[in-house]
């Protein structure tokens, strides 16, 4: 129940089927890595539909492709009160100033940090960069992700294959051992791993298996970093509307049912995971550690 002028108000149910846009959608493709803002419907990241409560006040988070997509939980984690700094891609400029733009109305420091994650030497620099610019790092969500679909194992290049592996696990690593000096205990490592790691399509061969390692390193580090006070969690998103989807991570046949075979009959919205990111980075879930949340609408895993 919601409190309006002093009066409990009964909240409104909605029927998850019919709150956001249902396939068919539009075909539609961009070069990678896609901007969120020319996709058709536009993703709701919760620009608009996400309040906050103050559950994050004071605490300052990095976040790889905070530009578009799940990233854009950069947007909650400044309503509930946190300084963000977020990394992006150099061609997604214009996403990353609208998210920029949100934080900065609420009152929070900013920080758009662009560069390929690709190159370890820019890792450590994201790392002291956000230090610097947010007086220090206790929140960090490895989400940025390369997922291109490939008919064949034939079809699957060298180039191609190092630069999904280089941008999904490489990263992380580098990124996290950079901050770890950082970060105190209390902090939090959150990762976004996918039901790809669980059911992997045939045809995203490289991208399931980062998928999975993703999902053992948070188990990993979770026994890792506890003893330290650190806690790591992962998220395993099912089909989110997100530019990944449009820009080589799945077939065009996909695209245009995407999320059709879920039980709810669409695919999720970013911004219905972003309290996921919350409460994981919350001081009330400090007994979550090395656990894996799923958000796929009733299909896939965990």
């Amino acid at each position: 129940m919601d409190r309006q002028m002093g009066t409990l108000v009964s909240a409104v149910l909605v029927d998850p089927r019919e709150k956001y846009p249902k396939p068919p959608y539009k075909r539609q493709t961009q070069e990678w890595p896609g901007l969120a803002s020319k996709m058709e419907p536009k993703p709701d990241h919760g620009e608009t539909s996400y309040k906050g409560s103050g559950r994050l006040i004071g605490r300052k988070a990095l976040i790889t492709g905070g530009d578009s997509g799940i990233g854009r939980a950069a947007i909650a984690y400044a309503r509930e009160g946190a300084d963000v700094a977020i990394n992006y891609y150099p061609s997604e400029e214009d996403d990353a100033r609208e998210v920029i733009g949100l934080i900065q109305n609420e009152g929070r420091k900013a920080a758009g940090i662009p560069g390929d994650l690709r190159d370890e030497a820019f890792c450590k620099a994201l790392v002291n960069q956000a230090v610097s610019v947010l007086g220090g790092l206790d929140i960090i969500i490895s989400n940025a992700g390369r997922q291109q679909t490939a008919a064949s194992l034939e079809e699957v290049s060298t180039e191609e294959f190092d630069a999904t592996m280089k941008t999904n696990i490489y990263a992380p690593f580098w990124i996290i051992k950079a901050a770890l000096p950082h970060l105190q205990p209390g902090s939090v490592i959150i990762a976004t791993t996918s039901e790809q790691a669980y059911d992997p399509s045939p045809d995203l061969y490289a991208y399931a298996q980062t998928k999975a390692a993703t999902m053992n390193f948070v188990k990993s580090l979770g026994k890792m970093l506890g003893e330290k006070g650190i806690r790591v969690n992962g998220v395993a998103p099912g089909p989110v509307w997100t530019p990944l989807q449009i820009s080589g991570g799945s077939p065009m046949e996909r695209v245009e049912n995407f999320g059709s075979k879920t039980p709810l009959g669409r695919a999720g919205q970013p911004a219905e995971l972003a309290s996921i990111y919350v409460q994981l980075a919350a001081e009330d879930a400090s007994y979550a550690n090395g656990q894996i949340y799923g958000s796929s609408g009733g299909a896939g895993q965990p």
